[in-house]
């Protein structure tokens, strides 16, 4: 599905040159779910916006579906985004003045999707992560893990191909940890492509690969047997 070749990216400014990613070869295949585990300041989000055509690389080649697309245009990069990826945020992102109903509708107005299947989609996806009872409640109103899991419909309500996940459970208590990563490996398990970066050995062992990132290298890419 995604494929990175050669992937640098360099940040400069008038004082400092830092290398974030260094010679990135990266494959990830359709249906897979992949963990991204390594210290703070590492690389792995700048490698998950990255992927996620939220930024642009310095060097390399990157391809989504065989087709190259690291020299998009930033039309063309939210197009791609809006039709084939979902975001998950560690710190949700929701917007603050729009209502829990509102903030899962919106990637559906984006791609114009009608007012009646709209509606039928955001109350299936809210049904599915057990928010339906807070719908007209605004995101300031909820807890933590009611929060992520109105982020986590609002990724998925457009049946993306691939999920991007950047610490899903790093603000979240134990508990709602579990009830988000068990929600993950269902999406995973009806065909959803998984990307996730991750701080915690317990949730990298819900997916089927787990990849080592140090000084921006790729330094250990293994397949584990899930229990």
């Amino acid at each position: 599905m995604i494929k990175t070749k050669n992937l640098k990216k360099i940040f400069t400014t008038d004082e400092v040159i830092t290398t974030a990613l260094n010679n990135v070869n990266l494959e990830v295949k359709t249906g897979e779910f992949v963990a991204i585990m390594g210290p703070s300041g590492c690389g792995k989000s700048t490698l998950l916006n990255i992927l996620g055509m939220l930024d642009e690389s310095s060097e390399g080649e990157i391809y989504f579906n065989e087709k190259r697309v690291d020299g998009f245009s930033e039309k063309q990069r939210t197009i791609l985004r809006k039709e084939n990826i979902g975001f998950i945020f560690q710190s949700f992102n929701l917007i603050d003045e729009l209502s829990v109903y509102e903030n899962i509708e919106l990637p559906l107005l984006y791609l114009k999707v009608g007012r009646k299947e709209r509606k039928r989609r955001v109350m299936e996806c809210m049904e599915k992560v057990n928010i339906a009872h807070r719908a007209n409640h605004f995101p300031q109103q909820l807890s933590g893990g009611q929060q992520q899991r109105v982020a986590i419909a609002r990724a998925v309500i457009s049946q993306p191909k691939l999920i991007l996940a950047d610490e899903p459970t790093g603000n979240l208590d134990s508990k709602n940890g579990d009830k988000i990563m068990n929600l993950l490996s269902e999406l995973n398990e009806s065909g959803t492509t998984i990307i996730m970066v991750t701080h915690s050995a317990t949730d990298a062992d819900r997916s089927h690969r787990i990849i080592q990132l140090f000084d921006g290298h790729i330094v250990t890419d293994n397949m584990h047997q899930i229990f």
